[in-house]
């Protein structure tokens, strides 16, 4: 007789105030992660503590707060997997920040899940495009982007770590405030 196989529970994904401890533990290793990946592969080594609490200070995620920007994160029960931030540019338009999934949880499908809430989001916020800027050496992240499909454009601002763009039109763009 065949085993059944046993699929874990889906990833639950919902609102978490940046403030939160769980918030603040994944942007900070989201950042680190990221410092990490960038001083490698410029200068040959890790980020130091000073450089993490710089960068966190330079890019706070105080704008991922209602009423215009929404942190989400994914969970299965009390296992948080990552999270993405949505915050809105225009009318219009929303941003995609801090897309993070721990290195534990990837591959199990949160990625796709927390995208798909991020452009859920955007569109409730009454976006009808959705955009973001990552780097050329996070190529996860751009096979990811590219997947689910986002289109690259030109820049749409000139944050010195940004080297590529990308934007996605979203459909059922309306405002609920």
């Amino acid at each position: 007789m065949k085993e059944a196989t046993v699929l874990p529970p889906p990833w639950d994904v919902a609102v978490e105030s940046v403030d939160s401890v769980q918030a603040r533990a994944l942007l900070r290793e989201y950042y680190t992660e990221v410092a990490d990946r960038y001083y490698a592969l410029h200068e040959n080594r890790r980020s130091t503590p000073e450089e993490i609490e710089r960068g966190l200070a330079e890019y706070p995620a105080g704008y991922l707060a209602p009423p215009d920007g929404v942190l989400l994160v994914a969970r299965r029960g009390d296992d948080v997997a990552g999270c993405v931030g949505v915050r809105l540019l225009d009318a219009r338009t929303a941003e995609l920040k801090q897309m993070f999934v721990r290195a534990a949880r990837r591959g199990r499908g949160a990625a796709g899940v927390l995208l798909a809430a991020a452009e859920r989001t955007a569109a409730q916020l009454g976006a009808e495009r959705l955009r973001l800027d990552t780097r050329l050496d996070l190529v996860e992240a751009l096979a990811l982007y590219r997947r689910h499909g986002f289109t690259e454009i030109a820049p749409y601002h000139d944050d010195r770590y940004a080297e590529i763009f990308f934007e996605k039109r979203l459909s059922g763009g309306r405002r609920s405030r």
